[in-house]
């Protein structure tokens, strides 16, 4: 009997071994946030709407990311990001189980990082940063249609991406999503370049991308995505181009801080190429290019510590085949109750002229509720953001 404890315990202190080891050497994040606020629209399909939403001033969601010391530098990463509604407890993101992030690679410390996975595009990961939708504006305040996904609409799947090492303030990275079509290489394939250079209080940002079959590839980029209609239904600034055989964005923005006060601003050129590619799909325009200049200016004090205010203007000029103009205002608050928990007031107004994707009419479609029956739009939510 002696003997038989004797085994068993040496046996028990081998296999933990090896755990032990990993565990030591590794580290995994449990982290999210919960967003839910009150919006009110003074206009959606011709009457005032109230109502109680999740993810304003950020999407709700909860991760997990991890890295493990591999040696010599080299560590191994991974990131899974789930995306939900706190108003329902649904999933978003087509009903993706980790529709925000899902992705696994290396990290050198000598060059940088390579992941493999659904991942961002390099105009999210660079340039949206500058842009108030991504600081206090909400969702709300994200440009028209979010045409050129600074508000992350759209991720990326089947992507490889680098991300370089902060050489002196300058950073930059590249992205490249496989179509994974037998036989035509370049369908649905996805591409993306940035930069990003940081000097004190002195901040600029480039970026490109380039998507073949956008409907499928960009906007289609969830399991619940159609494979023969439109994807492109969220918006009436582009729903009419959902046939392009490209979609091109260009994208630079930068930030000067004074003391208190950050003032920003952010360009962008959005381009629906070859309209009418797709037969099957909404064709305004048809053989034509819908091309829109978005240009933003925006600024944000810190008043104290826990009260931070800002507001932004926005202009998208759309041109080519529509001439679609929005002009669009917003304004908000952000006070600090902790580090983790603030309460937000923010309030949008956008006016539209000339015609749409629709080819009717423009209406004002403020980004993330259905459009107006008239040219103005007018949106107010309040709400609370705990992050853990």
């Amino acid at each position: 009997m002696p003997s038989t404890k004797l085994t068993s315990s040496a046996l028990l202190t081998l296999l933990s071994v090896p755990f032990t080891c990993a565990y030591a050497q590794s580290n995994v994040l449990l982290y999210g946030l919960v967003d839910a606020g009150f919006v009110y629209t003074n206009n959606q399909g011709g009457g005032k709407l109230y109502s109680l939403t999740s993810g304003n001033l950020q999407s709700s969601r909860w991760g997990m990311r991890g890295s493990e010391d591999l040696g010599s530098g080299i560590s191994a990463v991974f990131v899974l990001e789930n995306g939900f509604s706190v108003t329902n407890g649904r999933l978003l993101q087509g009903g993706d189980e980790f529709g925000r992030q899902a992705y696994v690679g290396l990290s050198s410390s000598r060059i940088g990082t390579l992941m493999l996975g659904r991942q961002y595009d390099l105009n999210v990961d660079y340039v949206a940063k500058f842009a108030a939708v991504a600081q206090w504006g909400t969702t709300y305040s994200a440009h028209p249609g979010d045409l050129d996904n600074f508000n992350n609409t759209n991720r990326v799947n089947n992507a490889i991406k680098f991300k370089s090492l902060d050489y002196s303030g300058f950073t930059f990275g590249a992205l490249y999503s496989f179509g994974g079509n037998a036989g035509d290489f370049s369908r649905n394939q996805i591409w993306s370049v940035g930069a990003n250079y940081q000097n004190g209080p002195f901040a600029l940002a480039a970026a490109y991308v380039d998507v073949n079959d956008p409907n499928y590839s960009f906007f289609g980029n969830n399991a619940s995505s159609s494979t023969n209609a439109s994807n492109m239904t969220g918006s009436r600034v582009y729903s009419g181009y959902a046939s392009a055989k490209s979609q091109r964005i260009a994208s630079a923005g930068g930030a000067l801080t004074l003391g208190a006060t950050t003032v920003g601003a952010v360009y962008s050129n959005t381009v629906f190429s070859s309209i009418g590619t797709d037969a099957r799909l909404p064709a305004v325009g048809r053989g034509g290019s819908a091309r829109f200049n978005n240009f933003e200016v925006n600024v944000k004090h810190q008043v104290t510590p826990a009260l931070l205010i800002g507001a932004a203007y926005d202009f998208t000029d759309g041109y080519g085949v529509n001439d679609a103009k929005y002009n669009q205002v917003s304004l908000g608050i952000d006070y600090f109750l902790s580090k983790r928990t603030d309460l937000y007031l923010t309030g949008v107004y956008q006016h539209a002229s000339g015609r749409d994707s629709t080819g009717t009419q423009a209406r004002a479609n403020i980004n993330g509720v259905s459009a107006s029956s008239t040219s103005n739009q007018v949106l107010a939510v309040a709400g609370i953001r705990h992050k853990f």
